[in-house]
């Protein structure tokens, strides 16, 4: 391999990562070579201790350590074990987790319901669910997913079996973000806004 051939390879494997498209592949790429500050060999340092520690969570499936599992989430003693907060990846975990408006446990679907393939209690990680739910005394389950075709059909779908075996089913609200208005917002999310809107509550 040529160097030129090695970073086409290096902007090839950049650009499969998500939400990268070639030319950010390409000036990162680039950075990497040319930098003189030792920031490519921490890179390869950090991706080696990633690959050899970081791991699935064996209840939740979000990320831990391989010395930390189940994750600390799963065994703070301090947490709502009653509600379970259903979500498509460990990065939307991270999200809802850094906000702090929640104290229950979570679950991780990695991925959603797709219509198309008709895939329901057949799918190994909805059966998990279920049986986690079933088995941990879960009386809520939050569906925080998103607003989309697949989203929807997957909190259909979960609603209505959760729903079966007794438990509350909420989603979370859809709204305006804040610092924004309704000129800048998509008309589903304003009509999610208006149909899921709350009374003034006094401060």
């Amino acid at each position: 391999m040529t160097e030129i051939e090695q970073l086409t390879e290096l902007i090839r494997v950049l650009a499969r990562l998500p939400a990268l498209g070639r030319r950010s592949a390409e000036r990162i790429a680039l950075r990497l070579v040319q930098d003189r500050s030792g920031l490519l060999k921490d890179l390869i340092r950090a991706l080696s201790s990633v690959r050899e520690t970081v791991r699935e969570c064996s209840l939740c499936g979000g990320i831990t350590t391989r010395d930390s599992n189940p994750c600390p989430l799963c065994t703070d003693p301090r947490r709502d074990d009653s509600c379970l907060c259903v979500v498509e990846s460990p990065s939307d975990q991270m999200i809802i987790e850094r906000s702090g408006a929640y104290k229950g446990r979570y679950f991780v679907l990695h991925g959603r319901l797709s219509p198309r393939e008709g895939t329901g209690l057949d799918n190994p990680r909805i059966r998990r669910l279920l049986d986690r739910v079933g088995q941990h005394g879960v009386r809520e389950v939050i569906l925080a997913l998103g607003m989309d075709v697949e989203s929807e059909a997957t909190m259909s779908f979960l609603a209505s079996e959760l729903e079966k075996r007794g438990v509350r089913v909420s989603h979370l609200a859809y709204g305006i973000p804040a610092g924004s208005g309704v000129a800048y917002v998509d008309d589903l999310t304003l009509k999610r806004a208006i149909v899921w809107r709350q009374p003034m509550q006094p401060e």
